[in-house]
């Protein structure tokens, strides 16, 4: 079971973004929930409004080169000192169309502090991560 999994197992699996998500106006809480038993595809659903869900999935079996470099200003806000508390990384899944196939947004990942359930959408700086990244087994 991965990290997130575990995470998302346990009773309080609610995150708290200490910034609502880009787009989702003031909506801060969601239930993160694994859809498959190996811990790569979760639902992030908001508490405030069940009806808003987006899909997260772990980003190593899809894209094994993705390290991203996380802000020190960004660790800090989550209380983590990066080495001996490590993140948890989440991307953001854009569901399939007739024309384009499943993406993920490698360029603004969730993080998240698993020994607090706060979590943040950050957009990446200085490195050149795809919006809309091809979604394919590595």
């Amino acid at each position: 079971m991965s990290a997130t999994a575990e995470i998302a197992a346990e009773s309080a699996a609610v995150l708290t973004f200490l910034d609502p998500p880009p787009g989702l106006g003031h909506l801060d809480r969601f239930a993160l929930t694994p859809l498959d038993e190996g811990g790569q595809l979760f639902t992030l659903r908001s508490v405030e409004a069940p009806e808003t869900r987006l899909f997260l999935l772990d980003p190593e079996p899809f894209f094994p080169d993705y390290h991203p470099r996380l802000a020190q200003e960004t660790l800090s806000r989550l209380g983590l000192n990066g080495e001996e508390q490590p993140a948890t990384v989440l991307v953001v899944v854009h569901p399939a169309t007739e024309e384009h196939p499943h993406t993920a947004n490698l360029l603004a990942p969730v993080v998240i502090n698993p020994a607090t359930a706060t979590a943040v959408q950050t957009v990446l700086e200085g490195d050149d991560w795809p919006l809309r990244a091809p979604l394919s087994a590595a």
